[in-house]
């Protein structure tokens, strides 16, 4: 297969995740935006070397960590395509894909709405654009977009196989799930590991986590997720395996959200106190969270860089 020639340009807080994806290959050739406002706060946007692009494939990797942020860079995925290019959208995280349900008249279903957004993302010279997305939170998703792009699902669970490959004593390593979704979501990437699997029980105004089957008891379990907000599910996850007799608690998610610094529920503290979890594996498909973690015990991130570039090759 012909490798292509690729250039990637990106959001502002993505610029460390860009800079590591153009290490992977000499094919990807890295790009800048000025990213200016104007007086009232609206972007005043420019795209270095426009003519340069023209007809090459292009990429663009984009954080929609805010809603702040989202327009100024649908703005320059639609631009590109007006110089008529080849064009790949990365977008590690679809922040609202966790709201696609309606479960009473009047709920919006967001994810819903971002996908009819990147569903309108201009035609370019070479075709649909691709958008790839990492471990979007229903699977089912996929058909939130319209046939006018191309929706490529990608998934971190390699780089946490690879990372458990390297632990010691693999054969006592079992992966949890927090709920019954979870489990949908990754047990077939997983399955050649022992499981156990969670749910949440709701007596009177309480909602409490049980083990619904697999057993924990003197194993080092990984607590297996999409994403984390405030991690109370994973702390209530990590109570209860601790109590059926595992030995060691670690957990992974794709998308370490953590809003208002919810990480820091997480952290060791300097002292000989219990650590609850031994290890805390997400990837950097959050910047702002894989700079504010940084070198905090128990974090360790797990770079998209090597996957985006393959991606980049579809």
């Amino acid at each position: 297969m012909n490798q292509k020639q690729v250039l990637l340009f990106h959001c502002v807080e993505a610029e460390d995740l860009a800079r590591k994806v153009a290490a992977h290959s000499d094919l990807i050739q890295l790009q800048s935006i000025n990213w200016r406002s104007f007086d009232d706060g609206f972007p005043n946007l420019f795209i270095k070397n426009a003519h340069d692009i023209r007809g090459q494939h292009v990429a663009f990797l984009a954080s929609f960590s805010s809603t702040e942020v989202i327009f100024e860079q649908l703005c320059n995925i639609c631009t590109s395509n007006a110089v008529c290019c080849l064009i790949y959208g990365g977008i590690a995280f679809l922040p609202n894909g966790s709201f696609e349900r309606i479960e009473e008249e009047g709920d919006v279903a967001t994810a819903f709405t971002l996908a009819r957004m990147l569903s309108n993302t201009p035609i370019s010279r070479g075709g649909p654009t691709s958008l790839v997305i990492y471990d979007i939170h229903a699977l089912q998703e996929r058909f939130y977009f319209s046939d006018t792009v191309l929706p490529v699902f990608e998934s971190g669970i390699r780089l946490l196989k690879e990372r458990l490959q390297q632990l010691p004593a693999l054969d006592k390593i079992v992966v949890a799930f927090p709920d019954d979704g979870a489990w949908k979501r990754f047990h077939k990437l997983l399955d050649h590991f022992p499981m156990v699997i969670c749910n949440k029980v709701r007596e009177g105004d309480k909602r409490f986590v049980r083990i619904k089957e697999g057993d924990p008891a003197g194993c080092h379990v990984v607590i297996v997720d999409d994403l984390v907000q405030s991690g109370g599910t994973l702390i209530e996850c990590q109570k209860v395996l601790a109590a059926h007799g595992a030995a060691k608690v670690s957990a992974y998610v794709t998308h370490g959200v953590f809003p208002k610094k919810s990480w820091e529920r997480f952290l060791h503290k300097n002292d000989d106190s219990e650590k609850a979890f031994t290890h805390f594996w997400i990837t950097d498909s959050c910047p702002n969270t894989v700079k504010a973690i940084a070198t905090k015990a128990p974090f360790e991130v797990l770079s998209l860089a090597g996957s985006i570039a393959d991606a980049l090759q579809i």
